[in-house]
């Protein structure tokens, strides 16, 4: 892939910049490849700031993550901004803001009625007015602490923040974007997915080698963000349900069924990898265990596709039941996480999205035999 274009940077900070290039095989050859085993920045550094913020992004690469996370929408000037949902009263201020008290109200989206605020209701401008809060204080007090703190980040301000931490780490750091809703976006006339290619080529992602992973929940969006680039793609797969895409077109086919060595196969068309909740990998059985993997990745690998699970997550409440420390009941005391990771690690997967870089850190380091 063509290395993305240096930041402008004083002349000192550029050599320094070109000699850090040079050592991840810069110049006129490609930068590292990303590991082949991948510590992933769950929105970020999640567990410790509040997600989707530059600041969450910065602590995930900063402990460890080879890769970082942004999900995808869009605002009403069709930005790519980073959020979990396009509703965002859970994750900004937005409702402490009078200016925009009028703008509340209910949409279907992937068929379900929600309440608040949209994304595609404002522009940028108007979203950078707001400010970042913890999505779940209950689980994560301390996250609340850094509410109002932090801005909604674009797309491009992610790729900026990759860019600049390869540089100055001598690694490279890999962006996993997601599109979230697009069947929605694209109803809305806000499609996300040439834009989020065009983007990405802008900036120098290129290749089947490129430190990308599209993802998305849906399917077609998947298909035609293929035609678009060879820039790897990832199908994430729920434990429950079917692609909103297949829902609206009638197609009966659930993630399940994605999941057979058949369907895999036919994942594996468009795609190089899938991501599937982490309970489709190793089930929790009837004491809240980790139970018998099942055939997913043996199924994965023959089709040729990596395996990212999520969601690895330290609070004893995400854990299963053996692995919850102290009080056991407590939402905000953290388990053994690192002992999670090691059981799928083990069972064979390529990498994981998790909260706590720092524990996935730990956790692969171990298990790839780094003291």
């Amino acid at each position: 892939m063509n290395l993305p274009q240096l930041p402008q940077l004083p002349t000192a900070i550029m050599l320094s910049a070109t000699l850090i290039l040079s050592a991840c095989g810069g110049g006129n050859s490609e930068p590292l490849p990303l590991p082949s085993k991948l510590v992933i920045g769950h929105r970020g550094a999640s567990a410790l700031r509040p997600e989707h913020t530059i600041a969450a992004y910065t602590k995930a690469i900063e402990i460890g993550a080879d890769v970082i996370e942004p999900d995808l929408v869009s605002t009403k000037d069709g930005v790519l901004v980073a959020r979990h949902e396009n509703e965002i009263s859970g994750t900004t201020n937005v409702a402490d803001k009078a200016e925009f008290a009028s703008r509340k109200t209910t949409k279907k989206i992937d068929g379900i009625s929600v309440s608040g605020w949209f994304t595609e209701d404002f522009t940028l401008a108007e979203i950078k007015t707001l400010r970042a809060k913890e999505r779940i204080p209950a689980n994560r007090p301390e996250n609340a602490k850094f509410d109002g703190q932090f801005e909604i980040p674009t797309l491009q301000e992610v790729i900026d923040l990759a860019k600049t931490k390869s540089y100055e780490t001598g690694r490279t750091i890999g962006i996993y974007p997601e599109t979230k809703h697009p069947s929605y976006f694209k109803s809305i006339n806000l499609p996300l997915e040439k834009r989020l290619v065009d983007m990405l080529h802008a900036n120098g992602y290129r290749g089947k080698s490129a430190p990308v992973f599209i993802q998305s929940f849906e399917v077609s969006n998947l298909k035609e963000i293929r035609k678009l680039t060879e820039l790897p793609i990832v199908q994430l797969l729920s434990a429950a349900g079917q692609p909103e895409d297949f829902r609206l077109t009638g197609n009966p086919r659930s993630y399940a069924d994605i999941a057979t060595a058949a369907g895999l196969l036919e994942v594996a068309t468009y795609a190089n990898g899938v991501g599937p909740s982490k309970d489709m990998v190793i089930p929790r059985n009837a004491e809240n265990n980790l139970g018998t993997p099942t055939n997913l990745i043996r199924d994965a690998h023959a089709a040729k596709l990596v395996v990212h699970p999520y969601t690895f997550r330290p609070e004893n409440p995400f854990l299963p039941a053996n692995l919850r420390k102290g009080n056991i009941a407590s939402l905000t005391e953290r388990g053994d996480l690192a002992a999670e990771l090691k059981i799928f690690l083990n069972a064979g997967v390529d990498g994981f999205f998790t909260d706590d870089p720092s524990v996935g850190r730990t956790a692969m380091d171990s298990y790839l035999g780094k003291k």
